[in-house]
């Protein structure tokens, strides 16, 4: 089904690194009838708002590439916002595209779907049969759901809902706060911060604070001074003072004064800095460095979600035209009720089981946490030392999906893994001065 470039398209999550992507990649190819609503506009959780949002504009395509989302750390937490927070966005935007008519849907999950000890390369083949990795179990849960939904939809209602599921996304708008990013733009951050405090430039501490607190700490109060050694508070570390404290230091160009204002809030900040493995020179790291982990810059999972939006249809995927009832005129009119069966459309039990209709987007290729963190030191032009605390959890240990079937419908990526960390520091770096 072809979407004509006046359709009007609501992107769901239009700010977040997806869907950022998503919006501009849509705006390249000619479709400008786009619809996004901030956190703040739109509660997605909300039934109530959902419905009169999908009353008022009535869009003909969905894109839903909103979630709530976290790292390892706020995963293992928060277990319970997790599964029902995406659950309830998932429900949501799902039902009432269906209930308002809307043609084309796409949904985003993600690979942690499959099984933690699933044969690799992961095929789409191998959804829930056995055991998901515990630490994003509620996650994976919830977009597991996601993707039956739309294929629930197409087989009872006859819609045309297609769920894609990325692999490690990573590229402009990324996540960079400590408390709940992921893997490569949470390491980046440390990795930059570490190097900022053994240059003693905390004039870019502050910037970056400011830009993105860490536990509610700013950058306000640490730029009177720049100090060159931030791991010794001591007098003896500053070139301007004499061994005896000479008078004429004062608090304003002596970083090491006692009356220096600024140096118990630089002693809050790597006290806070420290509780997510950030030294001066040193940065300690999740795990073992040995999980395998595969990447996708962010503008190439849009490139490939458009292209699956505008050109694949769920017919293309599972090979059949006619896959519901309601394309030999079932109606679909009827109330959702279980003593009645009329107007409900309807599976056809004659073409046999139809499951894991979702489509692998990512590149089939893979490398190390640590080979990772040696790209991001060079990208940064860190010279300190990385270091692995293995008394804290890996994750599954590997992780790379087939992408064959992406490869057969048209699509391949073009971002390569060294040329994508560069790129991602420099757009950190930017957004900085933002």
């Amino acid at each position: 089904m072809a979407l004509d470039k006046n359709a009007k398209i609501y992107v769901a999550g239009h700010h977040g690194l997806v869907g950022s992507a998503i919006w501009n990649n849509l705006l390249q190819r000619g479709y400008a009838n786009l619809v996004g609503r901030s956190h703040k506009e739109l509660d997605l959780t909300d039934q109530v708002a959902v419905k009169k949002f999908f009353d008022e504009e009535q869009p003909e395509a969905v894109v839903l590439a909103a979630a709530f989302v976290g790292g390892i750390m706020a995963n293992m937490l928060y277990r319970a916002d997790f599964i029902m927070m995406n659950m309830k966005i998932q429900c949501n935007v799902i039902s009432e595209a269906y209930a308002h008519g809307v043609k084309k849907l796409l949904f985003l999950g993600s690979t942690c779907i499959y099984p933690k000890n699933a044969p690799q390369p992961m095929k789409e083949d191998c959804l829930l049969t056995s055991p998901l990795e515990y630490t994003n179990e509620e996650y994976a849960i919830a977009k597991i759901a996601g993707l039956k939904m739309c294929e629930s939809y197409n087989l009872q209602y006859g819609t045309n809902y297609i769920a894609v599921m990325p692999t490690n996304l990573y590229g402009p708008n990324d996540n960079f706060h400590l408390e709940n990013s992921h893997v490569m733009p949470a390491m980046m951050r440390k990795v930059y911060l570490a190097k900022l405090i053994h240059d003693g430039a905390w004039d870019k501490i502050a910037i970056d604070l400011n830009k993105r607190p860490v536990e509610g700490i700013t950058g306000e109060g640490l730029t009177n001074t720049n100090l060159t050694n931030l791991s010794n508070n001591s007098c003896n570390s500053c070139n301007s003072c004499s061994e005896e404290k000479s008078d004429s230091c004062s608090s304003q160009d002596n970083p090491c004064h006692p009356s220096d204002p600024c140096s118990s809030k630089r002693e809050e900040v790597l006290r806070v800095l420290a509780k997510y493995g950030i030294y001066d020179n040193r940065v300690v790291l999740w795990g073992t460095g040995k999980p395998l982990r595969e990447f996708l810059w962010s503008e190439d999972m849009a490139d490939a979600s458009v292209h699956v939006l505008l050109n694949v249809n769920f017919s293309d995927i599972i090979g059949i035209e006619k896959y519901s009832s309601v394309h030999f005129g079932a109606s679909t009119d009827g109330a959702v009720d279980r003593n009645h069966s009329a107007g409900r459309g309807g599976y056809i039990p004659s073409l046999g089981e139809i499951r894991n209709c979702h489509i692998n987007v990512g590149t089939g290729k893979e490398l190390t946490i640590r080979e990772l963190s040696e790209l991001v030191v060079k990208a940064v032009g860190f010279e300190g030392t990385v270091e692995f605390d293995a008394s804290k959890p890996d994750g599954t240990m590997r992780k790379l999906i087939d992408v064959s079937k992406l490869h057969s419908l048209g699509w391949t990526h073009k971002v390569e893994i060294e040329q994508g960390v560069q790129k991602l520091f420099e757009w950190y770096k930017e957004s900085l001065e933002a």
